[in-house]
Formats: C-alpha cells, sequence, structure tokens
C-alpha cells in the first residue's frame, strides 16, 4: 500500500504573492494592536516634562524679546512714516498756494497781453509813462520767473517726500509681519508647555508646582528692602524700591506695567520709575549701561542670563535678584545662579 505523502507546496508568484504580503501584513499589524502585544512608550516623567516646558519657555522668552524689539521698530516706522505724510501735506499746502498765485497772473497777462508791445507805445499819449511801466512789467517778469522755478523745486520736494513715504510704508510692512511671525511663535510654544503641564496627573501637577515654588519668593515684603546689599546711588535704589513692589504681579509676554511684565518690561519700568529710559528688549539692555564683572554686583545692576542674552533681572544683593521668570510665575525674588549668568551692566 503506497504512503500518504504531504503535497510539496508551491511558492507564490504573481497577484497571489502580493495578496499573500498584503495579508501577512495586515495581521501583523493587528497583532501590534492588540492588548499586550506591544509595549507603547512609556509616558514622560514629571522631570522630563520640567525640562521640556523649561525650554519651551525659553524659545517663548527669545521669542518675546524679538516681538518687543520688532514692536519698538514698527513703532518707530510708523512715527516716521506719520512725520513724512505730515510734511507732504504742508509741502503741498504750500506749492498749491503757489500755483494759484501763477495761475492769477497768467490768466491777467493772458487778458492784458493782446497789443504788440509796440503799439501799445505808439497808442499812448504819455510814452514816457509806458516806458516806466514796460520796466516795472520786466522787473515783475524777472520775479514770476524765480516763483516759476520755485514752484518747479517745491513740485520735486513734494514727490520725494512722498517716494520717502513710500519707503517707510513697504518698511513698516516688513516690521509687521516680524511682530506677526515673534507672535505666533510666542503663542506656539506656550500653547505646548501648556498641552504638556495639562497631561501631568494631579500628583505630578503639585509636585511640578512645588518645584516651581521653590525657585523663587513671590511673596516677599513689597514696602522694603530687608537684607540685601547698599543701592550705589539714589536712582538704583529707586529701582530696587520699584521692584519689590512688583513682586507677586503676573508675568504677561509683551507687558511694561503696571499691573503685569515681562522680564525686560519689568527692568525698564523700574529704571523709569527712578527717572532713567532704558530701551526695550535684554539684547539692548545690556548695552545701556557700563559693564560689570558678577564680582562687583552692585543693587540695581541688570544681570543677563542664557548665551542669547534672553533674559534679565535686576540685582538686589546678596545674590538675589527680582525678575519675571515666565507665564504662570509671577515677579519673584531668587538667586542669580538658577540660570546661566551672561553678564551685566550698571544703568547709573
Amino acid at each position: 500500500m503506497a504512503a500518504h505523502r504531504k503535497p510539496k507546496q508551491r511558492p507564490y508568484t504573481g497577484s497571489a504573492a502580493r495578496t499573500a504580503a498584503t495579508l501577512a501584513f495586515a495581521g501583523a499589524a493587528t497583532a501590534a494592536a492588540l492588548p499586550g502585544s506591544a509595549h507603547a512608550d512609556p509616558a514622560p516623567t514629571t522631570a522630563q516634562v520640567r525640562a521640556e516646558v523649561d525650554r519651551l519657555y525659553r524659545e517663548a522668552e527669545v521669542a518675546t524679546e524679538q516681538y518687543n524689539g520688532a514692536k519698538v521698530k514698527a513703532a518707530a516706522v510708523a512715527r516716521s512714516v506719520d512725520a513724512l505724510r505730515d510734511e507732504a501735506a504742508r509741502r503741498t499746502e504750500r506749492l498749491n498756494a503757489a500755483r494759484e498765485g501763477l495761475g492769477s497772473y497768467a490768466a491777467a497777462q493772458y487778458r492784458a497781453g493782446g497789443l504788440d508791445p509796440a503799439l501799445q507805445l505808439a497808442l499812448s499819449s504819455d510814452p514816457d509813462q509806458y516806458l516806466q511801466r514796460a520796466s516795472y512789467v520786466e522787473r515783475a517778469g524777472e520775479r514770476r520767473a524765480t516763483e516759476v522755478r520755485t514752484v518747479q523745486r517745491q513740485v520735486a520736494d513734494v514727490a520725494q517726500v512722498r517716494a520717502e513715504a513710500a519707503g517707510q510704508l513697504s518698511e513698516l510692512a516688513t516690521r509687521q509681519a516680524a511682530l506677526k511671525k515673534h507672535k505666533a511663535t510666542v503663542r506656539a510654544r506656550l500653547a505646548e508647555a501648556r498641552r504638556l503641564l495639562a497631561g501631568l496627573s494631579p500628583a505630578e501637577r503639585a509636585s511640578y508646582d512645588a518645584s516651581e515654588s521653590g525657585r523663587g519668593d513671590a511673596h516677599a515684603d513689597r514696602s522694603a528692602p530687608r537684607g540685601a546689599g547698599r543701592a550705589p546711588n539714589a536712582r538704583a535704589a529707586e529701582a530696587v524700591a520699584f521692584a519689590y513692589t512688583a513682586l507677586g504681579k503676573p508675568y504677561v509676554w509683551g507687558a511694561t506695567g503696571p499691573s503685569s511684565f515681562d522680564c525686560s518690561g519689568l527692568t525698564q519700568a523700574a529704571w523709569r520709575a527712578a527717572g532713567v529710559s532704558l530701551p526695550r528688549t535684554t539684547y539692548t539692555q545690556i548695552n545701556a549701561g557700563q559693564r560689570v564683572p558678577r564680582s562687583e554686583l552692585a543693587p540695581g545692576d541688570l544681570v543677563f542670563f542664557y548665551s542669547g542674552i534672553s533674559h534679565v533681572g535686576l540685582y538686589i544683593g546678596n545674590g538675589q535678584m527680582i525678575h519675571a521668570p515666565r507665564p504662570g510665575a509671577p515677579v519673584r525674588i531668587a538667586p542669580i545662579d538658577q540660570m546661566p549668568f551672561a553678564g551685566a551692566a550698571r544703568v547709573a
């Protein structure tokens, strides 16, 4: 009796091979989707979320300072455009008045210009009087020629001012586009930070908030500096005193007070209270005074952080500063070694 043999399987070819491969892939995908069949990426730890949120806040602060700078430049260009428009209007008004004067003279000449000068002399009862009048007319003609040249120059001046205004308008559009770009970057980074924080469990969020509250004191006495060093002059003391009154007020990007601040907005407002005008951004404020080494810091000095000079605080002595940290963290006292130190400047 013949033995039963297992029939030899032939390899799939053509469309059969493609169908088999598709089914195998689908089966593998289904198996991967089943519970326990594959390991999902573990949720980030609180420390990892904190590190990522800090990175996003730093990027948002860089974009905030760029936004502040673009806003200042756009405002300056807008003022320039307004001034040029006013100047063009004034020059146009003077030009129109000069044109009207020339128009009246031209009309009078047209009405009186029908007789040949020799015939006017022949018909004149007083030739001497005619010659005298002719002399007046000649001198008047010279004055009118000067007026014509003046009008021509005024036309060119008005055209030049209008061209300058058009160029400034083009620059303004560029500045406004940059402003919009930086604003979008800030909002995107802050939205991503909020999304990460919202993914924490209540216990993790409480741990995160506790660690944040340990980064500084937003509830210190606002009435007077205590435990701080001696300010080098009265203005520096006034700036420090103002910063103390701002403790606990919220961080709002782009804000310069009085109810909220960003980092450079706080330092600008503090020195403004002392009668000193600082530029708006961190990377311009660092050049607003004399550079001082860290070992020689005094209350009122501006202290800057990170390689891009993206954060600033007001030094109050004993290694401490008052600064506006980031969204969700109010103006507070914090140690200056909390962030990478980049330099310091003494304003007055």
